[in-house]
């Protein structure tokens, strides 16, 4: 699997599409294959404020439900509501399928994420 590499991600497997001062936000490729079908997602309400490695909704998949923890520190502007219908998304292109939108307060945080190169290595 290549990674796109106009992305960054974390080590818990999100990644970010960064333009200027917000981001797409949604899971790693890596990170579908190992929660198998995902059947359902929570995403947080347009406003939420979030902090960069917290929690900012789950992913429930038929094997298991696992956390979503933010990329950056900001504010969600945006929310991939066609998921809450349509959560199988995710499995089909998971590096299409975004989750929320975050604008950020921190923007040097973004040089502690791993660039495309950088996340293979980690999942090899």
């Amino acid at each position: 699997m290549a990674y796109p590499t106009g992305f960054k991600y974390t080590k818990d497997h999100e990644w970010i599409e960064l333009t200027a001062d917000q981001g797409k936000v949604g899971i790693t490729d890596y990170a579908q294959q190992q929660l198998g079908d995902v059947v359902y997602v929570e995403l947080p309400e347009v406003g939420a404020k979030v902090k960069q490695g917290q929690s900012f909704g789950t992913i429930e998949s038929v094997k298991a439900v696992s956390e979503l923890y933010s990329p950056v520190t900001g504010e969600i502007v945006e929310v991939n509501s066609a998921l809450k219908d349509k959560p199988e998304t995710v499995n089909a292109n998971p590096h299409d399928s975004w989750m929320v939108v975050i604008k950020m307060t921190v923007p040097s945080e973004e040089a502690a994420l791993l660039d495309a190169a950088q996340y293979e290595a980690l999942v090899k």
